[in-house]
C-alpha cells in the first residue's frame, strides 16, 4: 500500500503541472488585463498608454508567458501564491478566509446528500416499481432538471420572506455575536439546496447498483441460509453496492466546488465561490490561479481516497 501511494503521489506532480500550465496560458491570453479591470473606462485614454504600460511593468505583466509562468511556479513550490492584484493582498491569507465556509458549507451538503440518498435509494431498489419508486424518479429527474439558484430563490422567498423562519444570507447575524445556533440558521438553506442537488443523482446511482447488486447469487445464497432479510441486505448487498457509489461521490466532491460559486453568490456566503467570481471579474491572475490549484488538488486528493476506500470496503481489492 505505501508503494502505491507514493507511486500516485509521484505521478500527482506532472498531473498537477500539466493542469497549472494549461490554466495560466488560458488565464493570461483571455481578453482584457488586471490593469484596465481596475481603471474607469472614460479614464484609459486620459492616463495614456504610458502609464498603462508602467503599471504593467509593476505587475510583471511586460513578461514573456513562459518567464511570468516559471516565476509563478518557483514562488508556488516554495508555498508563495502571490498577491492579489486588486488590494495587493496575499493571496494565501485571501484563500485562508474563504476556504473554511466552503468546506463547511460542501461537507454539510454532502452530509444531507448521503443520508437522503443511501436510504432512499435502497428503498427504491428494494420496492422497484412501487409507488416510492416512480416518487423518488420523479423527485430525482425534478430536481436534476430544475437550476440550483432557481430552487435556492424559490426557498429564500418560502422560508425567509414568507415565513421567517431562516435567515436569507450570511454565515451569521450581523452585529451579534457568534452562537453555534445562529450559525446554524444561517447554514440550513445554502447546505440543503447543495445537498438537494446532489442528492438527485446519487439515488439514482444508489437504486441502479442496488439492483444489480441483490440479484447476484450470493445474495440469493445469503437469503437461502435463512439470515434475516436486514442482514442479507447490509452485511452482503450494500457493502458491494456501494463500489461504485464511492466513484460517484469521489467525483462530486471536486465538482459541489464549482456548484458553490452560483449559490454562494445566491446566500451571500462568503467562500471559495465568492472569491472566484471576485477574481474572475477583476482579472486577478494570482487568486485565480491559486483557486485553480486548489481545485486540482481536491481532484486528485479525492481520487486518491476513492481508491483507499475501495481497499476498506471490499478486502478482495489489494493494491501492489
Amino acid at each position: 500500500m505505501g508503494r502505491y501511494l507514493l507511486r500516485r503521489l509521484l505521478i500527482s506532480v506532472p498531473v498537477l503541472f500539466g493542469i497549472t500550465l494549461a490554466t495560466f496560458v488560458i488565464v493570461n491570453l483571455a481578453p482584457g488585463d488586471p490593469v484596465s479591470a481596475l481603471i474607469d473606462p472614460q479614464q484609459i485614454s486620459a492616463l495614456g498608454p504610458g502609464w498603462l504600460a508602467q503599471q504593467k511593468k509593476s505587475l510583471g505583466l511586460d513578461q514573456p508567458l513562459p518567464v511570468r509562468y516559471g516565476i509563478w511556479l518557483k514562488e508556488v513550490v516554495q508555498g508563495n501564491l502571490g498577491y492579489s492584484y486588486t488590494d495587493r493582498q496575499a493571496v494565501t491569507t485571501k484563500i485562508k478566509q474563504h476556504l473554511w465556509p466552503t468546506i463547511k458549507l460542501m461537507l454539510t451538503a454532502q452530509l444531507i446528500a448521503l443520508l437522503l440518498a443511501l436510504p432512499v435509494g435502497i428503498l427504491a431498489a428494494l420496492k422497484q416499481y412501487s409507488v416510492l419508486d416512480y416518487l423518488t424518479t420523479i423527485f430525482s429527474y425534478g430536481t436534476l432538471s430544475i437550476p440550483s439558484f432557481f430552487l435556492a430563490l424559490g426557498a429564500i422567498y418560502i422560508f425567509a420572506v414568507k415565513l421567517s423562519w431562516l435567515p436569507t444570507a450570511g454565515m451569521s447575524t450581523v452585529g451579534r455575536p457568534w452562537t453555534f445556533p445562529d450559525a446554524l440558521r444561517h447554514l440550513i438553506l445554502p447546505a440543503t439546496i447543495l445537498g438537494l442537488a446532489q442528492a438527485a443523482p446519487l439515488i439514482r446511482y444508489v437504486r441502479s447498483s442496488m439492483l444489480e447488486t441483490v440479484r447476484q447469487d450470493y445474495v440469493q445464497v445469503a437469503r437461502a441460509k435463512g439470515l434475516r432479510e436486514g442482514a442479507v441486505i447490509t452485511r452482503h448487498a450494500l457493502r458491494n453496492a456501494l463500489i461504485p457509489l464511492v466513484t460517484v461521490i469521489a467525483l462530486d466532491l471536486p465538482r459541489l466546488l464549482s456548484g458553490t460559486v452560483i449559490l454562494e453568490q445566491v446566500f451571500a456566503w462568503p467562500g471559495m465561490g465568492t472569491l472566484a467570481i471576485t477574481a474572475v471579474l477583476g482579472r486577478d491572475y494570482p487568486t485565480i490561479m491559486a483557486i485553480n490549484l486548489i481545485s486540482a488538488v481536491m481532484i486528485l486528493v479525492s481520487n486518491l481516497l476513492a481508491d483507499l476506500v475501495y481497499a476498506w470496503i471490499d478486502p478482495r481489492i489489494k493494491y501492489s
